[in-house]
């Protein structure tokens, strides 16, 4: 049997890699993977300091940018909240359960971004009581799965921030959550047992944003992104049927 593991450093290294070119979906595409051969609650706390290391330097580097009036109001307390509900939630369920929820967060999502890039559909603004209800649940989203990305991405639709100010908002807002996610990991006794493993990780980690880096003016970015959320769909489709 080969080990799982090196099949996870193989999904580091494609989740940031596609992150460098695109700018989002690290966490997701990785833990999406992962999660085809390891539970959940064991992948979890081996990639999420991953993340804070990768969001945490960009979000340094981009804090000019940072819209700290939404951040501070709206998004961070809505998405602190509803991830402390959703990290309760998740320690009380089967992993089956997760696996099968997780995926049909991966293929709604994913879904949806295929059909709007097909459609040329562009996002219109929600409300603002549907927004924090979105991120609330984008926060619950991230407890469980430390995946709050799809949600808060549909929650901000339509946003009036510009791309570049947007992408360092939410930059800031997975450092935050997965800092948080990592100190709740620590508290609960799993977070140390798992170091050794994130460290032999981060030379991937390094690698995959080097070459998202050469990648990314060389590639037509809708067609990439049209791969990846194929990629995605595939994958959780994969484990809702193993999950079901």
């Amino acid at each position: 049997m080969i080990d799982p593991w090196l099949w996870v450093g193989v999904c580091i290294l494609i989740a940031y890699t596609i992150e460098a070119v695109t700018g989002f979906g690290s966490l997701v595409i990785a833990l999406s993977l992962a999660a085809l051969v390891l539970p959940l609650p064991e992948v979890m706390p081996v990639l999420v300091p991953l993340s804070v290391l990768m969001s945490g330097f960009l979000a340094w580097r981009n804090r000019r940018y940072i819209d700290w009036p939404l951040l501070s109001r709206m998004i961070l307390p809505l998405m602190l909240t509803g991830t402390l509900v959703g990290y309760q939630v998740h320690t009380g369920l089967d992993d089956q359960l997760l696996k099968l929820l997780f995926g049909l967060l991966i293929v709604w999502f994913a879904g949806r971004e295929l059909w709007r890039l097909a459609r040329g559909v562009v996002s219109q603004a929600h409300p603002v009581w549907l927004s924090r209800a979105l991120t609330f649940a984008a926060g619950i989203t991230h407890g469980l799965f430390a995946s709050g990305g799809p949600l808060l991405v549909y929650a901000m639709a339509g946003t009036e921030l510009d791309k570049s100010r947007l992408r360092a908002t939410m930059l800031s807002v997975w450092f935050t959550l997965n800092a948080s996610l990592s100190l709740l990991f620590l508290l609960q006794g799993s977070l140390i047992p798992a170091l050794p493993r994130t460290l032999t990780y981060v030379p991937l980690l390094v690698v995959g944003i080097l070459l998202g880096e050469w990648l990314h003016h060389r590639v037509d970015e809708t067609r990439f992104r049209q791969i990846v959320y194929t990629l995605l769909t595939l994958t959780g489709a994969l484990l809702v049927v193993h999950a079901w």
